[in-house]
């Protein structure tokens, strides 16, 4: 299945809606790579909005980039609700990002465990001078598909986080 068609409308609409509230991105990413930067800088005049993207696929980029503990990393591990709560928030902190997502999970094939099954991705999301919340999936489909349903999930987070749609 592709999503590019889909990936492409979310990022159209949360532009729009960054826009318009005069709000910055910034976007912290572990196993979609930089997909969700990527897609919202194919816009063109996406610089008005888009702050800046963290790929931090390493635990020691996390901690370098972002500010993550490795407490938090040793007792957590990356896939987890603690870490893409501090990543979120270490994107805002480390940006002049008004909101920001995190995202960071197991595409496969490999890495899985019996506790963290492939597919399994954490999302966070956070809003300057208010609490990051983050939410937990499972997706199904290989390596592509985790990833875009990831980057789907991730932006349909961002327009609910703005405003543009319902929670």
């Amino acid at each position: 299945m592709r999503y590019e068609m889909v990936i492409a409308e979310l990022a159209e609409q949360l532009g729009v809606s960054l826009r318009k509230k005069k709000f910055r991105l910034a976007a912290a990413e572990s196993c979609t790579g930089g997909w969700l930067a990527k897609t919202v800088t194919d816009i063109a005049g996406s610089s008005a909005w888009f702050d800046r993207g963290f790929v931090t696929y390493s635990n020691q980029a996390k901690q370098d980039m972002l500010g993550i503990s490795e407490r938090v990393l040793r007792e957590h591990g990356a896939v987890s609700e603690a870490t893409v709560l501090a990543m979120a928030e270490g994107a805002l902190k480390h940006s002049l990002a008004d909101v920001s997502v995190a995202i960071s999970g197991i595409a496969g094939p490999g890495g899985a465990t019996l506790d963290k099954p492939v597919g399994t991705v954490w999302l966070a999301w956070a809003r300057r001078g208010e609490p990051a919340y983050a939410q937990h999936f499972v997706f199904a489909g290989d390596r592509e598909a985790v990833r875009a349903q990831a980057v789907i999930a991730g932006l349909e987070g961002l327009l609910a986080l703005v405003g543009a749609v319902n929670p």
